[in-house]
């Protein structure tokens, strides 16, 4: 029988072509590796060792805020991560002690993994943006005209109501409770609101207070009521003195 040969080269050194093949895959799992879409870029976060300019940010924003007594160094260490701990436990986040998005949002740290756009950024744990906004009508109409210490002020006053015995809490309980802030009666609860309004409502919210805790406040050259200027003072910020 006549044996029938393909036209094909003859294979001369296998190893050749093993080496070939191995260098071709190679190159196209590299390529692979550079063009496929890394989720991981988009879910960037600061934790343990992280180092640069956002844990600066961060720093500086609990610092602010009294969460973190430390210098800022943007290096997040173990006071760093405890610091982000009291600030999720505050505002209703995940107390994991690593920066995620969710924890950037909230303190108003907009990166491509938090970014979400929006007058006063994006919402604060439990509180949505519909409170920000809220809130930040408030200040605009209780503080109009005020330095942005004392507008942030106003919004920590708002912020301890909540927390406290005497008064509604909830956001809206504080701000509509009967008499208790005269921009619902002269109309300066519905006017424009300051742009810097909506930063000091986010830093209220996030824990700034730079009043140590008051709740009540009161302009000394416009006040009649004489039980509030009973109340002990604990800071003067602009034309307001807010008291306990």
């Amino acid at each position: 029988m006549k044996t029938i040969h393909l036209n094909a080269p003859p294979v001369r050194n296998p190893r050749r072509v093993l080496q070939v093949v191995a260098v071709i895959v190679l190159n196209l799992f590299v390529i692979a590796l550079f063009s496929y879409p890394h989720t991981a870029t988009a879910d960037v976060l600061s934790k343990m060792g992280s180092r640069g300019e956002e844990v600066r940010q961060i720093q500086t924003k609990l610092t602010r805020w009294g969460y973190l007594n430390d210098k800022v160094d943007g290096i997040y260490g173990t006071k760093t991560r405890d610091a982000v701990i009291w600030f999720q436990k505050k505002n209703g986040l995940t107390a994991d002690g690593i920066a995620g998005p969710a924890t950037l949002r909230a303190m108003g740290i907009y990166s491509s993994a938090s970014n979400s756009g929006g007058s006063g950024g994006g919402s604060s744990g439990k509180y949505s943006q519909s409170d920000i906004n809220l809130l930040a009508r408030m200040i605009s109409a209780e503080s109009r005209g005020e330095p942005y210490t004392g507008q942030v002020a106003v919004g920590a006053v708002i912020m301890n109501r909540i927390a406290h015995p005497s008064f509604p809490d909830t956001l809206s309980g504080v701000l509509y409770q009967n008499g208790a802030f005269t921009a619902l009666v002269d109309g300066q609860f519905n006017q424009p609101v300051a742009e810097s309004a909506y930063k000091a409502a986010q830093d209220a919210i996030n824990g700034w207070d730079p009043t140590g805790g008051a709740i009540y406040y009161y302009n000394p050259r416009t006040a009649t009521n004489q039980w509030i200027r009973s109340r002990p003072v604990v800071a003067t910020i602009g034309k307001h003195v807010f008291c306990k």
